[in-house]
């Protein structure tokens, strides 16, 4: 008597035991994303974690259409992909329903802001296809979502291996940022500006263990944010310098303790709300470094034309530190002038904080 088969999978479709494959779903939410990531986004991941329906997820903030938030969510096997979307679209139509955004974004300062992005970002033909009937970038609906489809940046992230562990380290980093959103006053700018600073010198210092190196491309860091953005008032550094003085003669010797700190592999002596993240930040270092020396790692010229294939790590790590730091950047809602602004401090914290030589 031979064993029972299986039945067969429809054709084209993967049969139900097979791993799921990322869902994303956009929602329209012009208001702080802090009520949406912890009365929905973290209640709706939480259950379908603990019910073996979900194998990991992220967000991030975009502007594109209008201010949304992009949750992406992968099913455990792919027969559950239907579950998952089902309970994820009835956890966002009751959070709309309950706690819908006030705020609409027409004119002023957001629209413009977006208006700017829309035209630096997207080419003649990718804008084309997003114009509305007065020529500006189409605006959805507040209050809403759509399902669109996951698209992976290969060219940034160094081929498959580099996304699969760029999905890893996103749900890490998104979910740091649900977490200070519920413990942390991220409402006031101090609070806000403090933590990304902290959490920067952390991914940065954990991935580059030479100063030079590490300042070479906090420097080019500044300098990308503030030439991607020339011609406009969002990267202004007028102010820097009496902004930076403002913060105090302590500043350079608390960024170089964290730096010294995860440069040295001790990050049992950084603040508790620290170490989590500087463990995750060195074994992300670890697997990017192990991606590069067994050749895993292609990446796209920033202007489209070739690949670029590194199996160098020191070429590799700065490659990746960069979308790394500014996604998490990006989940906590910073802007792209916070992020010129706090690559400065550190540099300059760093620099004003290097020991003296002996003379």
């Amino acid at each position: 008597m031979t064993a029972p088969t299986a039945p067969s999978a429809v054709p084209g479709e993967p049969p139900d035991d097979a791993a799921g494959t990322w869902q994303a779903v956009h929602v329209f939410y012009a208001a702080s994303p802090r009520p949406l990531l912890l009365q929905c986004v973290k209640p709706l991941v939480d259950a379908l974690t603990e019910e073996g329906l979900l194998a990991g997820y992220f967000f991030i903030n975009y502007w594109l259409e209008g201010p949304h938030l992009r949750l992406r969510l992968k099913p455990a096997r792919a027969a559950d992909a239907p579950a998952v979307r089902e309970r994820t679209h009835a956890a966002l139509t009751a959070f709309l329903r309950e706690r819908p955004a006030l705020y609409e974004v027409k004119e002023g300062f957001l629209a413009d802001l977006y208006e700017t992005l829309f035209t630096l970002e997207y080419s003649e033909e990718e804008r084309a296809r997003l114009l509305g009937p007065d020529g500006r970038m189409r605006l959805r609906p507040n209050n809403t979502f759509e399902d669109r489809p996951y698209e992976p940046e290969y060219g940034k992230y160094g081929g498959p291996a580099g996304i699969e562990l760029a999905e890893w380290h996103f749900q890490h980093s998104s979910d740091l940022v649900v977490e200070a959103n519920r413990s942390m006053n991220l409402h006031l700018r101090t609070v806000l500006l403090g933590l990304s600073a902290q959490l920067m010198m952390v991914m940065s210092g954990t991935f580059l263990s030479d100063d030079e190196a590490l300042l070479a491309f906090l420097d080019r860091y500044h300098t990308f944010w503030n030439r991607a953005f020339s011609g406009t008032n969002y990267t202004a550094d007028e102010g820097y310098e009496r902004a930076y003085d403002a913060m105090g003669a302590s500043l350079p010797a608390r960024f170089r303790h964290i730096r010294d700190a995860v440069a040295e592999g001790e990050p049992e002596r950084l603040p508790a709300f620290l170490r989590g993240w500087a463990a995750h930040c060195a074994e992300l270092r670890d697997r990017a470094r192990d991606l590069a020396h067994r050749g895993e790692l292609t990446f796209r010229a920033w202007d489209g034309t070739r690949d670029i294939h590194v199996t160098d790590p020191a070429h590799a790590l700065p490659m990746l530190l960069s979308p790394y730091m500014h996604m998490t950047n990006n989940r906590l809602s910073m802007t792209i002038r916070d992020e010129a602004f706090l690559s400065y401090v550190l540099a300059r914290a760093l620099r004003d904080g290097a020991p003296r030589e002996a003379e």
